[in-house]
């Protein structure tokens, strides 16, 4: 049971382990849906190649969109790539490293669909059937070109009257399927090599460059996510002290009109007045509060966030970070609880 709860937080922890499993459950859920697909070509030869080519590319198409949507570090390569420069400049190899990265993971999918159709060869003979040479078969020599391509076009449809038991439709679809298989082999080939040459060669060449780009792009993801977490915190917050604040105004409210008596008759007892917000947020650890008392406030932090976002440099002067947003305080302390999450 620990070593479970070791395995479900690491993957809690680490977004490369979630989206790589993000990754190959969409593999197994393509190999699935290939295998329960009911594949029935039209058979008709203005057709066939539509009907092929879009069973054959259409649905990876479809998947690669789903493993962009999947993978959060799409979103945060394209707020990378789009916010203002502000206070820390924008580095293209980070953009660049976390582009390839999702674009890795997102066509695991596709390439399993393509892989498979063409190993298993009926997308491709029901695109193609009407393309191939009538010539290299000797079994169209007494047909008129009208016959062969009406001919062609049922080779997909091995039930039909026509082609059931026909020699030459069997020729046809087994140089079909051979070729598509030949294809597929070939690409998977491609595919090892290419990633077992990205695999050794790696080491061959400089490590510093592709070690500061994978540390900046998980700083990147991880310095959003916890920037999500503690609005979260800094919302709740807010609100809390806004409902304790409506409630203590009330209550004030109604000891005024006179309207809070026990029934004795007793008179009213004196309003409370509430505590400043310094001593509530210095008694309740909320200090970051100190600095937040309005909605105006809160917007411009939010846009000071987006449009200047601090510098890496924790050494640096705090005022950097949004020139502050009281007068009542030196600095939001907001920026100094990202400062202590994004201490990485």
């Amino acid at each position: 049971m620990d070593k479970f709860r070791m395995v479900f937080q690491h993957f809690q922890s680490s977004s490369e382990s979630v989206m790589n499993g993000i990754c190959l459950l969409l593999a197994v859920v393509t190999v699935k849906l290939y295998s329960s697909f009911d594949f029935n070509c039209p058979c008709l030869a203005r057709y066939n190649a539509l009907y092929g080519l879009g069973l054959l590319l259409a649905p990876p198409l479809a998947l690669f969109l789903c493993g962009l949507l999947a993978n959060r570090q799409s979103v945060v390569m394209v707020e990378e790539w789009r916010r203002p420069a502000g206070h820390r400049r924008k580095d293209p190899g980070i953009i660049r490293y976390m582009c390839s990265s999702v674009l890795q993971r997102a066509l695991a999918a596709p390439l399993v669909w393509i892989l498979l159709a063409l190993l298993d060869g009926k997308c491709f003979v029901c695109a193609f059937s009407n393309s191939v040479d009538p010539e290299k078969f000797l079994d169209f020599a007494n047909m008129t070109p009208s016959q062969v391509q009406f001919f062609l076009a049922k080779v997909p449809c091995k039930e039909d009257e026509l082609v059931r038991n026909s020699p030459a439709r069997k020729a046809v679809s087994r140089y079909l399927r051979c070729l598509s298989q030949a294809i597929g082999w070939s690409v998977t080939l491609l595919l090892i090599i290419a990633a077992f040459l990205a695999r050794c060669l790696r080491p061959c060449f400089d490590q510093t460059g592709f070690l500061q780009r994978r540390y900046w792009s998980n700083y990147v993801d991880l310095e959003q996510k916890l920037f999500d977490e503690t609005c979260c915190e800094h919302a709740r917050d807010f609100a809390h002290r806004c409902v304790l604040h409506f409630f203590a105004s009330m209550q004030s409210e109604l000891q005024a009109r006179g309207l809070h008596r026990d029934n004795a008759g007793r008179s009213p007892e004196p309003p409370a007045v509430p505590e400043p917000p310094e001593v509530l947020d210095s008694g309740s650890g909320k200090a970051h509060l100190r600095a937040i008392s309005s909605r105006e406030q809160v917007d411009r932090l939010l846009s000071t966030w987006y449009s200047r976002k601090p510098p890496l440099d924790l050494a640096a002067s705090p005022g950097l970070c949004g020139g502050g947003l009281s007068h009542r305080a030196p600095t939001f302390a907001l920026g100094t609880r990202l400062s202590q999450h994004t201490d990485v």
